[in-house]
């Protein structure tokens, strides 16, 4: 927990104004949320509780990729000729119908690029909102947690899709990859997924992106779209751009000019990689509630 407490307080820091701001900021929790009223119900309960999408609404990503919600969600169907979706006990493998036509499409791309196939963790809940455990984000559809493991050439029971392991890839002491598991293939991959006209961001941890601005060759402008971020260790975190139709949906910032190659020190610094922990103990932030969510959340909750 002190641990914990020591990487949020330099995620604060990070977000007004240390060298690593501009890498901080990517998956940023959206600003706190008011108080809530007396008995008012935490979103993250009201969302993780429907089982169902609000199939008879029109799709639309509603809101900020960490403050918003999901209507007319498809899932992704847990196995594919190059997918597998994991964790289904999560119920997590919703999302926009572009987010699902992007997966397939990357998905597609793999074999070509000497990736057997994607395995697919969290991607949103059915109506999206705040989950109970996990992430800020992943909240309106656009957002997909591909992991860094090729696909194998068998079909993963519905247990081993629970037991099974993603891989580490970075290494003990977090300074770089594990140069035992890290192949040509995770960046063509990563290079892939980044490529897609539609995405906005890949999020991978900082040693992971040190490994990709050493192997990239050729053309190296896709690098700029993938962004260090905490955790993010074993697998990429993919986010497509807001879709057609769907107004309410906040685009991201644009990602900073350049490959980001010659920002990474502040990761690898010893208050970053080893933080103390704070002398005062941050309070916790009060729940999120669905006033705290885009009026129209309200009737994706209801919806049938």
């Amino acid at each position: 927990m002190r641990r914990l407490l020591s990487v949020l307080a330099l995620a604060g820091l990070a977000l007004t104004g240390a060298p690593g701001a501009s890498h901080a900021q990517e998956d940023a929790p959206a600003p706190a949320a008011k108080p809530a009223a007396a008995g008012a119900a935490p979103a993250k309960v009201l969302f993780g509780a429907v089982k169902q999408p609000a199939s008879a609404l029109a799709p639309r990503a509603i809101g900020f990729y960490s403050r918003g919600c999901l209507a007319g969600g498809e899932a992704l169907p847990v196995t594919g000729p190059t997918w597998q979706a994991m964790r289904l006990s999560r119920n997590r493998n919703w999302g926009h119908p572009d987010l699902i036509a992007f997966l397939e499409r990357l998905s597609a791309q793999a074999p070509k690029v000497g990736w057997s196939g994607l395995l697919v963790g969290d991607m949103a809940q059915p109506r999206g909102g705040p989950m109970a455990t996990g992430h800020a984000s992943h909240q309106i559809g656009l957002d997909a947690d591909i992991w860094l493991t090729p696909m194998p050439k068998k079909v993963f029971t519905a247990k081993e899709r629970e037991d099974v392991s993603a891989t580490m890839i970075v290494r003990p002491d977090r300074l770089d990859v594990d140069t035992q598991v890290w192949t040509p293939a995770h960046v063509a991959i990563i290079r892939t997924a980044a490529q897609d006209d539609r995405v906005e961001r890949v999020l991978v941890n900082a040693a992971i992106k040190k490994a990709l601005c050493r192997d990239a060759r050729g053309d190296r402008s896709w690098l700029q779209k993938v962004r260090p971020y905490w955790g993010h260790d074993y697998h990429m975190h993919v986010r497509i751009s807001c879709p057609a139709g769907s107004p309410d949906c906040r685009p991201q910032d644009a990602v900073v000019p350049g490959d980001g190659c010659d920002k990474l020190d502040w990761w690898f610094s010893d208050g970053v990689l080893h933080p103390k922990p704070p002398k005062v103990p941050p309070k916790p932030a009060p729940p999120v509630t669905l006033a705290d969510l885009p009026p129209s959340c309200a009737a994706v909750l209801k919806a049938q």
